[in-house]
């Protein structure tokens, strides 16, 4: 993986205090997963940036690797992994997401 794909992998986690690497976009969402996960972070009144993985096959590869995580969706909160969909509906259940987010200042007020 090159310094480059690396530099913008941190770039992205540096956007927002939540990111969810996507197949598709927040509006559109290509696949159930990232559909699921998206509707999950917008319950909890999330502000969150995004990446469509389909438009930077590069960084789709890489961060496979950067995460050692081999599928999309992946959600990070101030630049730490939480998880793919499951985990992330997980926590939505049980609570833990909407404390994790607020306390990251990723929620609107």
């Amino acid at each position: 993986m090159s310094d480059e794909v690396v530099e913008r992998i941190k770039g992205h986690l540096a956007a927002a205090p939540a990111v969810l690497f996507m197949k598709g976009t927040p509006d559109f969402p290509q696949c159930g997963f990232s559909s699921q996960a998206t509707q999950a972070l917008r319950r909890c009144g999330a502000k969150f940036h995004s990446v469509n993985i389909f438009e930077d096959p590069d960084l789709r590869e890489a961060l496979k690797a950067y995460s050692n995580w081999p599928t999309y969706p992946q959600l990070y909160v101030q630049g730490e992994l939480v998880g793919g969909c499951d985990i992330v509906l997980e926590m939505f259940r049980s609570g833990e997401l909407q404390k994790l987010l607020d306390e990251a200042g990723a929620t609107q007020a």
